[in-house]
Order: structure tokens, then sequence, then C-alpha cells
């Protein structure tokens, strides 16, 4: 925590008076940010950022909200009236007001505590969920739900499963609507690739400008995940815009990753304190017409910029004049209006671009705040380990490598098994929450999937192996975020998150990851605890399936036939590698892939020394229920035995 600064100075006077003021950072404090958002949200009805909530001495809160104005305005009391009520209301009622936040923070503690559903969950659980978001799905313009749309690739990751289970047709529309549309529209950075926060309005169009990890990885995924089902070329091109980007812009001199870039930036240098929303990313025509030239005409079309600006529904006035680019029209369809080539028109539009993006360049960037989170890490080394396979890029697997080795270098302690959440400018702090544990992890068993790096696979079973030491409830299942409360600690109560918004639940990328263990590995005793955390969490299943898409997708792993391919042969051998394509081709979410060379996974999977190559190739071990066919060393008879 660190002292918060205010330039109203009244607001200023009344907090030295009255208050002492703390931020909480809720990228590198989620324990504590989350116990006092569940309690705004039940005091108040809604949550959000920015959120300000009131402490007692003792750290208990007892008045929260989201978002004070400086002062009174849009009806809402102003942040210096709102300090003076409760200066007032704590010298004069201090004792109702402990007693109301005691009673407040019981209810919260009743709710945090997971109830599991009566009886055993089925394949019923996962077409009520599909059922549920089949209900809130946009037809006319994808995603879920009305404005702001926010991404939510987790809803991705269900419905492909679901598709590939039940082979419905809808859900993969849904999925293929919903990335086309986003990809269009101005939330994906037409210029300089990757995606922004979230939509304003309905159409994707006028977006937050904020850039965060998180979306660029799980939305990589998606896409990487979409291309693999389709063969659609699309899908590759959107997921190397992405990955371009955080290899451009987000990725430290060490290799691991950034945190994010901020949504407001500089509007004119010579006035450096005075930001916008979206400055360094809009344009006006005649700035597209001076820079492009000749070639601004297909730009303009094809982006939909216009001479008065193209963003109308503008109620703070921070784009007049100016345009949002997004794909207006498609580059046949530019090339058929002017009545030209396609390819005259293709190669004006990329002219275009690349002055535009040289131009660009030279604007003050947002902030960027350059933050290693070994959380956010994991899903990016995810994302790029899996492009690296399903891509066959070796610069891909490449970056996840570095990260990944980055983390395991500097930010995790064998000896003591700490995983450190954060790193910035030299200095490593906060031993880490579930999150961490549960993404490192899981990108550790991506990237061992992707190369088949013995070392992966082993410290993801250690590092599974601290994270149940840490988190595990072993009597209720399910973990906790935070370890163990005493006397030292500032949470309030340990919390089960389950929840699959913006990012993933640790929960249940902890059910995935003792699963996916034990398919890796034969570990029984992993699977168990992964079942133990879909039994604890199967009330939410049951009744409030739209909060806990992933664990929905670790349930269908565990009701999945276990299939696991190993390959017995050298791992950089051609034999070998055309068998990875093959394999790779083909969306198979619940199998397991595994190496048995000449580098043993030793105590991981002992059982791998038993599988060898035929005649001197490449053998594939095809395994269904832990039965295994008889060894292939052609691809299109290892194809036969997948499909």
């Amino acid at each position: 925590m660190e002292h918060e600064s205010f330039e109203n100075e009244t607001i200023a006077a009344l907090l030295n008076r009255y208050f002492i003021p703390v931020k909480v950072d809720r990228e590198e404090r989620p324990d504590v940010d989350r116990v006092y958002m569940a309690y705004v949200q039940a005091a108040t009805g809604s949550g959000g950022w920015p959120m300000s909530v009131w402490l007692t001495p003792d750290g208990r809160p007892f008045v929260g909200g989201t978002y004070f104005p400086p002062d009174n305005r849009y009806g809402r009391p102003g942040f210096a009236a709102v300090l003076e009520r409760i200066a007032a209301a704590w010298t004069n009622e201090r004792g109702r007001i402990e007693e109301s936040s005691e009673s407040v923070l019981q209810e919260l503690f009743r709710q945090a505590t997971v109830e599991p559903a009566a009886g055993d969950l089925d394949p019923s659980v996962l077409d009520s969920g599909f059922a549920v978001w089949r209900r809130s799905f946009d037809a006319r313009l994808g995603g879920f739900g009305h404005a702001p749309k926010f991404p939510r690739p987790a809803i991705f990751k269900f419905l492909l499963r679901y598709w590939a289970r039940t082979r419905n047709e809808e859900a993969l529309e849904m999925v293929d609507h919903t990335l086309r549309a986003m990809s269009r529209g101005g939330m994906n950075d037409q210029l300089g690739g990757g995606f922004h926060r979230y939509s304003v309005d309905e159409y994707w169009f006028v977006p937050h400008f904020e850039k965060m990890l998180y979306d660029q990885a799980q939305l990589a995924s998606s896409f990487v995940d979409m291309f693999q089902i389709t063969k659609d070329e699309t899908f590759a091109l959107e997921a190397r815009r992405i990955f371009d980007y955080v290899a451009r812009d987000m990725t430290s001199p060490e290799g691991a990753f950034y945190s994010a870039e901020d949504a407001d930036s500089v509007i004119d240098p010579s006035d450096p304190k005075h930001k916008g929303e979206g400055a360094f990313y809009i344009w006006t025509a005649d700035e597209i017409q001076t820079i492009a030239g000749e070639d601004a005409r297909f730009f303009n079309h094809r982006y939909g910029v216009k001479t008065q600006g193209n963003v109308e529904n503008d109620p703070h006035a921070e784009f007049t004049g100016r345009n949002i680019l997004y794909e207006h029209y498609s580059v046949e369809e530019t090339a058929h209006h002017f009545d030209q080539p396609l390819e005259h028109v293709r190669a004006a539009i990329e002219r275009a671009s690349a002055k535009l993006s040289q131009a660009r360049s030279t604007r003050v960037r947002p902030h960027l705040d350059d933050k290693v989170l070994a959380s956010w890490n994991g899903l990016m080394i995810s994302a790029f380990a899996q492009a690296g396979a399903v891509l066959d890029d070796q610069q891909y697997a490449g970056f996840a490598r570095r990260a990944a080795g980055f983390v395991r270098e500097h930010m995790w302690n064998a000896s003591t098994g700490i995983l450190l959440r954060r790193y910035r400018d030299g200095e490593f702090a906060i031993p880490g929450f579930l999150d961490d544990y549960a993404f490192f992890a899981q990108a550790l068993l991506d990237l061992y999937e992707a190369e088949f790096d013995p070392a992966d696979l082993e410290l993801a079973v250690e590092i599974t192996r601290h994270m149940r030491v840490r988190f595990e409830d072993p009597d209720a299942g399910g973990f906790f975020t935070t370890v163990a409360t005493g006397p030292d600690s500032d949470v309030l109560f340990r919390m089960k998150d389950d929840y699959d918004g913006a990012e993933p639940s640790g929960n249940s990328v902890a059910a995935m990851n003792l699963l996916r263990l034990e398919r890796l590995t034969s570990a029984t005793e992993s699977g168990d605890a992964g079942r133990r955390i879909l039994k604890a969490f199967s009330g939410r299943m049951s009744t409030q399936p739209f909060g806990v898409p992933l664990t929905m997708c670790a349930l269908d792993f565990s009701l999945s036939k276990p299939l696991q391919i190993v390959l017995a042969g050298e791992r950089n051998a051609p034999e070998t590698q055309e068998m990875l394509r093959a394999i790779r081709g083909i969306y198979q979410p619940n199998r397991a892939v595994l190496l048995a060379s000449s580098e043993p996974l030793g105590e991981a999977h002992a059982g791998l020394s038993e599988m060898r190559s035929v005649n001197g190739h490449t053998a594939a071990y095809v395994c269904e229920n832990f039965t295994c066919q008889l060894p292939v060393t052609e691809v299109p008879e290892l194809l036969k035995l997948l499909q």
C-alpha cells in the first residue's frame, strides 16, 4: 500500500484531518481487492472501479462505493462531501457503524462458503451451461449481453469444447461470429495489433483504449483454437497480429511480459499534462490524407474514415473530428467500389497502413505499466506455447521459453516453494497467490506439450505440489486465493474465487492442471484433487454456469475418455515433427501428448520407458482409457486412430 495523492486541496485537507489515505494496487493485492469489492457489491448492489472503501482502524470496511467525483455532480455526492459525512457518522455513530460492518462481513463470509450440489455431475450440466450462453448470445453483432461488451475468452473455451463433445455447430458459430466481429471493430487496433479492454457500445466500435496482457493472451489462444478447428487463415493472421504486438511493445529486454498500456495518452506533445482517451490511436481525415497521399482514399473507405469524424455517439466530446479505425469494408469490397484491380488496392492500403504506423510511432505512447506479474505471464506463456505448436512457429515457442525462464530463474524459490507475484525495476516482491501458482503451472504444462522438455513437466509437478500445500482446502475441496490468515495478515477472510471473468479463476485453472497432470504422469492423486475441486463447485456449475465456464471445461475434461498420445522418438527428428504436425492439426482439447525419447521424464512418468521407437522409426502410441493401441509409424495410420 502507498499513500494516495490528491490535487483537490479540500479533499487533501479533509483526509489529513480525519483519515489515513492508502492505495491498494488491485493487480498486486487481489486478495484484499476481492474482499473489499465483495463488500461494496453487498452494500451498494453494484461494483466497479475506481473503488473507494473506508475502513475501521482494524481494517474492516464500513462504507464503500465506486466513482465519487471531486465535487457534487452527475447527481452524485462529491468526494469531499462524502468524507465530511463519513467523518461525522464515525464521530457520532461509531457503535452502529461497527455493528453494521460486522453484519455485512458475516454475510459475505457465508456467501464465500462453497456448497457442493447433491449427486454426481454429468454431461447434462454442460448442456445447461450451453443453453445459458445461447440465450445471452447477440446473434446480430456477436458477443454476449448488451453494451458495454467485454471479451470473455473463457466462454469461447467452453463453447469450443462443447462443440468438440457434441458437434453442435451453433456453439462453434457463436465463437466464430464473435471473434470476427471483434476483429473488424475499433476494439481491435487495426494498425498495431492487439485488442483494447472492452467496447463501450454494442458494435465493438468505440473501445476503452486500455490494453491488458491477460486479454492479449486469452484472445490469441482463442484465435489459435479457431484456426486449428476451421483452418481459416484469417484466425491465424489475427493471432499473429496479437503476438507481434506483445513481442514488440509488451516484452521486457529479459523476455518477460509487461502488464498493460493505459487508455489515455498525450494529445499534444507541447502540453504533456493534457491527455485524452485513445489519443494515440485516433486520426483526423486530414492527417491521413497528408501522410498517405493518393492511397488515402482506399484506406479511408476500408477503415470507415469520415471528414467530420466517424464517432457519432461521443458524450464527452473526446473524439470530435477524429476517426476510430475499423473494418468498414473488406479489401475486396473496396476494390469493387473503386473499380480497381484487387492487388492494386491491397498494395495501396498496405502502403498507407505502413506510413500511418510509422507516423503513429512518433506520437507519445500511452503509459506502459511495466510490472511483470507471474500470473499474467503464465497466461501469455501458454498462448505463445500453443501458437508455437499449432502454427508451427519456433519464434513463438522461443518467446514462451524466455518468459518461462525469467519466472523460473527470478521469481521461483525451489527451497521455500514460494513463487513471487511481481517484478518491477529490479525489485521482486509479494509471495504469490493461487492464480500465480495455477497460471504458471498451466504455462509449464503447455510448454511441455509444445517442446517436450522434461524439466517443464517436472517443475509443473513441483509448483502444483506447493500450491496444494499453501492454498488447498483438503476437507471441503477447492483452493483459497490466499495462504492461511495469521496475526500478520491483512485479509479479513479467505475466499475461494471461482469467477471466470476477464481473467480465469485460480480454481478453474488449478482443477484443469490437476486433471491434466493425472494424464501426463499417471498420478491418480492429482486427478482426485482436481475432481474434489469440481465437486466443491458443483453447486455453482449447476445454478450459475455463466460465472464458471472454465470450471465447466475442467468438468468436460474429467468426463471424457482419457486420451494419451505418446511419441517414441527423438524430439527433433523429422519423423517426430511430421507426426506432431498431424496431431496438432486436430482440435482435441482433452488429450495429453507426451514424448518418450532419450531425455527421460524421470519420476514424472516412469511408464514411458516401456514405449520405444519401431525399427529406428518414431512410433506413435494412442492410448484410450489407459489402454494403448499397437504403435504406428506412418502419419495416415496415426490420423486414422485419432479420428
